[in-house]
């Protein structure tokens, strides 16, 4: 069965899609515009801009690994079919016979593996350094996220502080017992815990949200390279032992 191109891609976008339609739906019945207004510390204004950014860069991510998977897509088929030789690296350029790879994760791959096994003893072929440095640097990409998804929590929790901060501070002001103040009191402990209250709220669901989109992101990381892996091991190294052994 030829899996389906761009496959990450299309299920970030349906769960972009999702998560805007929540949006959406808050906006219409005015809890968005609720939380906004209400928080006089403009926290939830910054959590939300912080996770369309975010999101923004968790979509760049997403469009580079759904590239990479469509580049070991189209490799496959062409490293099936490739005779002994056939595959060459020029101009850090990598080649399956006469057709040339896009520049790209999988690409450099190849290319470094090449450089590797040209340089080894015969019958020496391994890549498991090469391929435990690939699932590192496609992780560390990521990192901004996983940083970023504790940073949104924890700028709500900071809200919730200051919410009490807010709304507790008039009362130690308080040197009056009239029922006018007591009613402009409540009215600022009102604001105070409102806050509290929406910075809490922007600060969980942004976060669970961005942990949810990295979460999908690292399950393509890890299924990508376990494809290079099994790839590399049934088609790629045969192929690389043929050559040696022709050559001898």
């Amino acid at each position: 069965m030829t899996p389906i191109q761009h496959n990450l891609l299309l299920r970030a976008l349906i769960l972009t899609g999702l998560i805007l339609f929540g949006f959406y739906l808050s906006g219409e019945q005015g809890l968005l515009s609720l939380t906004l207004e209400s928080d006089r510390s403009r926290i939830s204004t910054v959590i939300l801009a912080l996770y369309t950014l975010l999101s923004i860069h968790w979509l760049y991510l997403v469009m580079d690994l759904s590239a990479a998977q469509k580049a070991l897509d189209e490799a496959c088929p062409l490293l099936e079919q490739a005779t002994s030789g056939g595959l060459t690296s020029s101009n850090s350029r990598v080649s399956i016979g006469d057709k040339m790879l896009p520049a790209g994760i999988f690409s450099d791959y190849l290319r470094d593996l090449l450089k590797k096994t040209s340089s080894l003893p015969e019958g020496d072929l391994d890549h498991g350094i090469l391929l435990q440095a690939l699932g590192d640097r496609l992780m560390a990409k990521h990192s901004l996220g996983h940083f970023a998804t504790d940073m949104l929590l924890k700028l709500g929790l900071l809200g919730t502080i200051i919410g009490f901060i807010m709304m507790l501070t008039p009362v130690g002001e308080l040197t009056d017992f009239d029922a006018n103040v007591l009613q402009q009191l409540l009215g600022q402990m009102s604001g105070g815990m409102a806050v509290a209250l929406f910075t809490t709220l922007s600060g969980l669901v942004t976060s669970t949200l961005l942990g949810l989109q990295y979460q999908l992101l690292d399950a393509a990381a890890v299924r990508f390279v376990d494809r290079v892996a099994v790839s590399v091991d049934v088609l790629v190294l045969p192929m690389l032992s043929r050559k040696e052994r022709s050559a001898e």
